[in-house]
């Protein structure tokens, strides 16, 4: 561990220079990588700074029992000595914590998807109860919500609401939200006092990456001919037409419309750059697509993440078998009391696998 600690101070300590190198500071792309990647080390370093200097304190208060010492003094370095190695274990725990892989994710917006599934008007009733939930949360810590779509229900709720919660760490607190949810209470328009039990699926998925076409000029064939009008026969003698070939991707666009090769060549890069947007695009919204039916789940009332039972006031955590009988403080949004021992327990298992 402490090798791999002082790797990660010795890395930043290399960001503090580039950061001040004219060449990185005029490239903003790298600017921005360099900046985020030693902001995400700092925690890290600050700690195993702090545990060198509790180690050399230590070994400074051990030396000092070994000179003829009054008793007093002796007890003093000795009360000394149990603080520091207290306190270096708990630097220990918390850097094997910061040195857990960290989800490239975690640091992203979060799109949210609920929707009413088994359990008809209740379950879309219970859909909005969850969007405003995750509504208050989301203000707690200074997150700011927005609808992007929404289709509410006759009596109340939602049958499907999606929208975006903007917050730095926002997807790292909030992924742990997918799934089914299941609530079980007496819906307003039961007589008989029944208790009924419903559905909503929530998706949590991370924002997808603004799509940014970089075409390399190396991945791309030029080839240029003569232009050609109906039929075959040369529009001119002069090799205006291009051909641009993406080899990366086999795309290929034509141009021949201008006299110019030149412009030629602009209008098919322009093209091609527009031919590459699309398909990345495309490929994005298909991993989206992918995610969100893995994340939802097929919403039947027995596949449940989370159950929230009004009569008992009562929310049960089914992946941990956390029990907590503060229904209506989680439904005002203080999520933190299920979402903290979440995080432990993923850290947890994430520290047993490194080892």
């Amino acid at each position: 561990m402490l090798d791999r600690l002082q790797s990660v101070e010795d890395r930043y300590h290399e960001l503090n220079e580039l950061l001040s190198d004219p060449e990185v500071v005029n490239d903003t792309k790298k600017l921005r990588d360099y900046s985020k990647e030693q902001a995400d080390l700092e925690k890290t370093v600050k700690a195993y700074q702090e545990y060198k200097d509790v180690e050399e304190q230590l070994a400074d208060s051990k030396e000092m029992l070994k000179d003829n010492l009054d008793e007093e003094m002796n007890e003093m370095v000795k009360s000394e000595i149990a603080e520091l190695e207290q306190r270096k274990e708990e630097l220990e725990e918390e850097l094997r914590v910061l040195l857990i892989p960290k989800d490239p994710n975690d640091d992203k917006n979060v799109i949210f998807e609920i929707r009413g599934a088994a359990g008809g008007d209740e379950a879309n009733l219970f859909a909005g109860d969850l969007y405003r939930m995750y509504s208050r949360y989301a203000e707690s810590r200074g997150w700011k919500t927005e609808v992007i779509e929404a289709s509410p229900a006759e009596l109340g709720g939602f049958k499907e609401i999606i929208f975006m919660v903007n917050g730095e760490g926002a997807f790292s607190r909030m992924k742990y939200e997918n799934g089914a949810h299941r609530v079980q209470r007496v819906p307003e328009t039961e007589s008989g006092g029944r208790i009924h039990t419903s559905t909503a699926t929530v998706a949590v998925l991370p924002e997808a990456e603004e799509v940014e076409v970089e075409v390399n000029e190396k991945d791309i064939r030029v080839d240029t001919f003569a232009a050609s009008g109906p039929g075959g026969q040369s529009v001119n003698t002069t090799m205006s037409a291009v051909r641009l070939t993406h080899e990366p991707t086999g795309l290929v666009v034509s141009c021949q419309d201008e006299k110019s090769q030149i412009k030629n060549k602009d209008k098919a890069m322009k093209v091609l750059r527009a031919r590459l947007y699309d398909m990345y695009r495309q490929e994005a919204e298909d991993e989206y697509a992918e995610n969100r039916k893995q994340a939802v789940g097929s919403g039947d009332r027995s596949e449940r993440i989370r159950t929230y039972n009004y009569p008992q006031s009562r929310v049960t955590d089914h992946r941990i078998g956390l029990t907590l009988q503060k229904l209506d403080q989680i439904m005002q949004g203080e999520l933190d009391q299920i979402i903290e021992p979440l995080v432990v327990e993923e850290q947890a298992k994430l520290l047993e696998k490194a080892e």
